[in-house]
């Protein structure tokens, strides 16, 4: 009686191979990595960023805006409570700004009462910032159109 053996689910006899994969490959991947990771720390530690540059601002003012019984919105200058606009039918992207710092403030329980700051900047940069929240929207971001929306309330330039 002969006994024959089963190469059924056993691998062939091959020699063993080293990985062809070039090691020199993975050592530059690392390298980028690493290089991409510490150029981003190095920039958010020293502050030297694009979006972390303190350019200096040429204009500012405090902003209240407050509902009004016909739907529209008035504008006011924060400090002196002067009227600057009545906001009236969609301003779509006013309205959608304010939603969102309004949106902050209630999800923290602050009302209506502090002022927003609107600076602008001498590298044409606008921002609104809610002091209250800590919030800011970099207006530039939207294009001119929306920008100017804003701009607009920015106290008259002084010869």
């Amino acid at each position: 009686m002969s006994t024959r053996t089963s190469t059924i689910g056993k691998a062939s006899p091959t020699p063993w191979a080293p990985d062809t994969f070039p090691a020199w490959v993975l050592y530059c991947a690392g390298a980028l990595i690493a290089f991409s990771l510490i150029s981003v720390g190095l920039v958010r530690i020293t502050g030297n960023g694009p979006d972390q540059r303190a350019a200096a601002a040429v204009a500012e003012r405090t902003l209240r805006f407050e509902d009004r019984s016909d739907g529209g919105v008035a504008v006011l200058d924060g400090q002196s409570g002067q009227l600057l606009a009545v906001l009236r039918g969609e301003q779509g992207f006013v309205r959608g700004t304010l939603r969102a710092l309004a949106r902050e403030r209630h999800s923290r329980g602050i009302g209506n009462g502090p002022s927003f700051t609107l600076t602008a900047y001498v590298d044409q940069r606008l921002t609104l910032k809610d002091p209250a929240t800590g919030a800011r929207i970099d207006l530039e971001s939207f294009g001119p159109t929306n920008m100017a929306e804003f701009a607009r309330f920015l106290p008259a330039k002084t010869p």
